[in-house]
């Protein structure tokens, strides 16, 4: 398949020519194929900000190039705009960026900045609201009045309702409670189900990413440390644990099982994996044991 987005001996310094230069990235390439899921982790001040905030032109890099399906963004400045209407950016705490006067008039400034007619721009925001779960008479009320995963919908709604061929969310359930954290990433995951939209998730959480993540990039000193499919990163536990980062605690748990002499997989990094693990190992065991 042929890459959305590409990273080609990416660099970023900031204050580049100035005496407190700071190095971000430092020779980043990878690729990412249409409809991946991906997760990106590292411990702080690794590089992933800095990195996601290239893919729709917040950064231009000091060196190297950004390809979004097939193009380098910055081969032509003027044409920039394009590239962040194919690539939607849900930076923290998105919430802080609401302003207009209702729900509907925040989530429709995005396909109105297209240029979309009236009749687009109200399904686009239907639509993106029914996504994020958003009750249609929610549309007429003041984003001010709702809760704070309520705003956090109505932001993440604004990013789809352009309706962009990826979606680059950094920390898009930070500061909310386990319900509202759920909610939130599981309406990502349908989102991605059910258009086929691009996902590139950057979070702390290792439990988050072994759930709704299909391939892992690992972020280590400014640099790409791993990336690959995701249960054959987390078998690479010991390896994280060493770069300072966590592993989801079903794999701990099977580490330290693995520690104590059982034959068992490391590659475990959900419940339900885990739960389908121990029962092939008791089946075995009962084979083994003339059962």
């Amino acid at each position: 398949m042929t890459a959305i987005i590409e990273t080609q001996h990416l660099t970023h310094i900031y204050g580049a020519g100035m005496p407190d230069a700071t190095v971000a990235l430092e020779d980043v390439s990878f690729s990412v194929e249409a409809g991946d899921f991906v997760g990106i982790i590292g411990s702080t001040g690794s590089g992933k900000s800095t990195l996601i905030s290239h893919f729709n032109g917040l950064l231009k890099p000091t060196s190297g190039k950004i390809l979004v399906d097939g193009e380098d963004i910055w081969a032509d400045p003027s044409q920039i705009r394009k590239f962040r209407f194919l690539v939607g950016m849900v930076m923290q705490y998105p919430e802080y960026q609401l302003f207009e006067e209702t729900v509907y008039k925040d989530i429709a400034f995005g396909p109105k900045n297209m240029g979309l007619s009236e009749q687009e721009i109200d399904r686009r925001v239907h639509r993106a609201a029914e996504f994020c779960g958003l009750p249609a008479d929610y549309l007429n009320r003041s984003p001010f009045e709702l809760s704070g995963g309520q705003k956090r919908r109505v932001a993440i709604a604004g990013v789809l309702a352009m309706e962009p061929r990826i979606l680059v969310l950094d920390e898009p359930a930070a500061g909310l409670d386990p319900e509202g954290r759920d909610t939130i990433l599981s309406q990502i995951r349908q989102y991605h189900k059910d258009t086929g939209t691009t996902v590139l998730l950057v979070s702390h959480s290792m439990e988050d990413i072994a759930r709704y993540a299909n391939r892992v990039l690992v972020m280590d000193q400014r640099r790409v440390a791993m990336y690959d499919d995701v249960e054959k990163v987390f078998a690479r536990a010991p390896e994280l644990l060493e770069l300072g980062l966590s592993v989801p605690q079903v794999t701990k748990i099977f580490l330290k099982l693995r520690e104590m002499g059982l034959d068992i997989p490391t590659d475990v990094y959900t419940t339900p994996y885990a739960v389908k693990t121990v029962l092939k190992a008791l089946e075995a065991k009962k084979e083994a044991a003339g059962c």
